[in-house]
């Protein structure tokens, strides 16, 4: 009697922070699992390397739906010895048994210290494949084909993938890196700045960030958060019972009131609330239901600071009470959550009312 071969396993490559392999990897099973069960062992999971690889039968991933993987690549090859005089003929070698062409070809390395190290070597050897695979006809000018991801983990070692346009994310290493603008009164502007980029499109930004509308910030000091509100023409009330700073200390659309910010509620509804306060998942979730249970926002972009431990299980906890929350009142709301490239020990938040 013949045994019964075991289905062919597809290998995810995910980016994530360092320090934070595991939950992605946890999380893309338990997404994996919710499907049908997993039945691959799984990769060995290298920590503080910037990336986890899962193993998968059948089941498909969603890069929207994971908080924690900054990209999704469907991993094809891997090289784990490159000759140190001759890594160009391997890796063509590896890339010319993938069917199809590319709309794009990124060479990308860790987030990490030793990751960066590689970064002029990547400078260097992206225009000798990219003129391989022209001249083969592997680099057509089209968007909507995958990209090409050759992932290098160290010097001697290549993951060669591809990236779903449409299921991932739209930048290189998976980090929508933004400028440190001049008049900021500090870096936590950079974490707003980002969140709005990833969880809205152009037209979304164009019509739910616009001139006139109201916000409040909650735990609003130094005033990172308000600026990137001001700066489009939105009002702001600043709570925080420490000092504004720079030009918003005396900015004509900041009014700020030195409160607790769990204590505060507004005189009317306002379009937007942000928080970015360090306290426990579960107490920010739960000031974020009432004000959604009361009516008192529309729009809301949050963080969430993760414990060391089961961090995984406080989040989903915490996005857990939100959720039940609002069903229970019947708020139609739209939710995404993602651990952005300039969040530390935090997740960030976006959640919209939504009509029925």
């Amino acid at each position: 009697m013949r045994a019964m071969q075991k289905p062919p396993l597809t290998h995810w490559l995910l980016y994530c922070r360092p320090g934070f392999e595991q939950d992605c990897a946890q999380e893309a099973l338990r997404q994996a699992r919710q499907q049908k069960p997993v039945i691959a062992e799984q990769p060995a999971i290298i920590a503080e390397s910037g990336y986890a690889i899962v193993a998968l039968n059948e089941q498909q991933l969603s890069y929207r739906e994971l908080i924690f993987a900054r990209q999704l690549i469907r991993l094809h090859h891997t090289i784990a010895a490159l000759p140190e005089r001759d890594r160009l003929t391997p890796v063509l070698s590896a890339v010319a048994a993938l069917p199809g062409s590319f709309g794009a070809l990124w060479l990308e390395v860790p987030d990490t210290n030793d990751g960066k190290t590689l970064s002029a070597f990547t400078r260097r050897f992206q225009p000798l494949l990219e003129e391989k695979l022209r001249e083969q006809g592997r680099l057509p000018e089209d968007i909507k084909l995958p990209r090409l991801h050759i992932f290098f983990p160290d010097k001697s070692s290549a993951l060669i993938g591809t990236g779903d346009p449409y299921n991932s994310a739209a930048a290189i290493m998976g980090i929508m890196r933004q400028s440190m603008p001049a008049e900021a009164p500090s870096r936590s502007t950079l974490k707003l700045a980002e969140a709005i980029e990833v969880f809205m499109d152009r037209s979304e930004q164009t019509r739910l960030l616009r001139q006139g509308m109201t916000a409040v910030d909650l735990g609003a000091a130094p005033g990172g958060w308000t600026w990137q509100l001001v700066k489009r023409g939105i009002r702001v009330t600043a709570v925080d019972n420490g000092p504004m700073k720079g030009v918003l200390a005396k900015h004509p659309l900041v009014e700020h009131l030195k409160r607790d910010g769990f204590k505060f509620t507004p005189h009317k509804t306002v379009d937007w609330l942000v928080c970015d306060m360090v306290e426990k998942p579960s107490k920010v979730a739960k000031l974020i239901e009432e004000w959604f249970a009361a009516g008192w926002c529309r729009h809301a972009i949050f963080n969430l600071k993760l414990p060391m431990k089961q961090r995984l299980a406080a989040l989903d906890s915490a996005l857990d009470g939100i959720r039940k929350r609002l069903d229970e009142e019947g708020i139609n709301y739209r939710m995404m959550a993602k651990q952005l490239y300039h969040d530390r020990e935090e997740v960030t938040v976006f959640l919209t009312k939504t009509k029925g």
